[in-house]
């Protein structure tokens, strides 16, 4: 049967005229599939080496005049960057049919990247493999983020995941750690509450998906945690389950948000529930564990067994010194929290859930606010937000429908995937009003019945383990 979305105008992704094919199927009453195939493979496209991206052009006409050949391009700002002149200014090098070929080159230059032409977010003919869920608001089942593994510490491949809770389809979610050196692998990198609960605390200015009841909000959020004890002490909370002193994108009130960048605190007081898991991290430092009214049972060094019923404060540094001094056993110790988003407060209940993004896509681009372009790298931008890559994105319509969208990209001839700019686009062409982009690159995945029907861009075309995904599931 052919719904609205099938039968909806060409998609704005290369030039008029380029063919498209789509196939769309219902899911459920109120969720419909579609698959949508755009462009053909680019006759004119090639692989080159990237030397470099710099911030003077001076220096980069320097240093293409050491390569025979070298071409240097200025590349433009994020839309809300208001500074003078291009973002910076690239060197390239090469132009060869093969990769086989460029990565032969680069090991001759001895530096730089190999990068395919089609993937710039300049002019293509693609093409582009575009997955849309569309959720409408009749839809009378349960749209929820789920974390992997059900606890914080860990990741699992989305088809994993959607079988294990019985998700009839799924996306990946929002940014995570990978490795121990960033902090928790698994953490949420942003705000993230699973069914009312707190598990990752906020990038503060981030945009983010807001599932509240019946409702689904896109909203700029930020939080504030507060440790009150029986004796008026207070201290800032300065996180929830993660490691502590290791911040991943940073974005609070001493540092703005910087995206695949971990600030680090050598201060803080972190809380863990049991969505952490069973222990706590081992560590410099020292814990106090609170019942579940939040009395102080105890005070130990740093690494232990979280209360069924309870929660763990862990204090480094200061945040240790603070804990000794307020946090002694029979005394109680309050954490008063606040969540602002676009419209005020955002009130935790059983059945709100957030997603954390970034940068906001609709009704613009907001990805120097939200820490998308780091001032002393101009490449960084270049490579995550100007050129093509594979993406997960999520949109919402006047009428109430969630857009949940999947690019596939890095796969030359299959797919190029997209820009900032092309995923507005795309989102604005199937209606939506408000926009943002979720985690992408190698965890861009979708699921529909037991099937991925994304192409995995990682190595091997395997899919990635990831922290946390949105899935679609029958009521009760």
């Amino acid at each position: 049967m052919l719904t609205a979305l099938a039968v909806a105008a060409a998609l704005p992704l290369g030039a008029p005229g380029l063919p498209e094919t789509r196939e769309s199927r219902t899911l459920a009453p109120g969720v419909e599939y579609t698959k949508i195939v755009r462009g053909t493979p680019d006759a004119d496209a090639f692989w080159t080496v990237d030397v470099a991206v710099l911030a003077d052009r001076a220096a980069a006409e320097a240093r293409a005049a050491q390569i025979p050949g070298a071409r240097v391009d200025a590349l433009p700002r994020p839309d809300d960057d208001r500074a003078p002149g291009p973002l910076g200014y690239r060197v390239r090098a090469g132009r060869f049919a093969t990769q086989t070929e460029a990565n032969a080159y680069r090991a001759t230059l001895g530096t730089g990247s190999v990068v395919y032409s089609g993937e710039d977010g300049t002019a293509t003919t693609g093409p582009w493999v575009v997955n849309v869920l569309r959720v409408q608001r009749r839809f009378r089942g349960e749209v929820e983020p789920v974390l992997a593994t059900g606890v914080v510490p860990g990741r699992e491949p989305l088809s994993a995941l959607a079988a294990r809770t019985g998700a009839f389809a799924s996306v990946n979610g929002g940014y995570f750690v990978i490795g121990a050196a960033n902090g928790t692998d698994g953490d949420l990198a942003g705000l993230s509450v699973i069914d009312g609960e707190l598990v990752s605390e906020a990038v503060d200015g981030r945009t983010s998906l807001v599932f509240d009841g019946d409702r689904t909000e896109i909203s700029t959020l930020a939080d504030k945690h507060t440790l009150v004890t029986s004796s008026r002490a207070h201290r800032e909370l300065d996180g929830v389950n993660r490691e502590p002193g290791l911040i991943r994108a940073c974005g609070d009130e001493t540092a703005p948000a910087k995206h695949d960048f971990t600030c680090t605190d050598p201060s803080e007081v972190i809380r863990y529930e049991t969505v952490f898991g069973t222990t706590t991290p081992a560590g410099a430092g020292s814990e106090a564990v609170l019942d579940r009214w939040g009395r102080v049972v105890a005070q130990r060094p740093r690494g232990g067994a979280l209360p069924l019923s309870g929660s763990v404060l862990a204090g480094t540094g200061d945040g240790a010194t603070w804990l000794a001094q307020h946090a002694r056993p029979g005394r109680f110790v309050t954490t008063l929290s606040a969540i602002h988003g676009d419209d005020g407060l955002l009130w935790l209940k059983r059945g709100t859930g957030v997603v954390n993004g970034g940068p906001r896509l609709l009704p613009r681009i907001t990805a120097e606010a939200e820490g998308f372009d780091w001032a002393e790298d101009p490449g960084f931008y270049y490579r995550f937000g100007l050129r093509r890559n594979p993406r997960t994105f999520a949109g919402t319509t006047p009428s109430g429908d969630l857009l949940l969208v999947t690019v596939d990209g890095r796969a030359p001839g299959y797919s190029a995937g997209a820009s900032f700019a092309e995923e507005a686009a795309i989102l604005e062409a199937l209606g939506a009003r408000e926009g943002v982009n979720l985690d992408g690159g190698g965890s861009t995945t979708m699921t529909v019945g037991s099937s991925v029907v994304t192409r995995p861009s990682d190595a091997g075309q395997v899919e990635r383990p990831i922290a946390d995904a949105i899935v679609l599931t029958a009521k009760g």
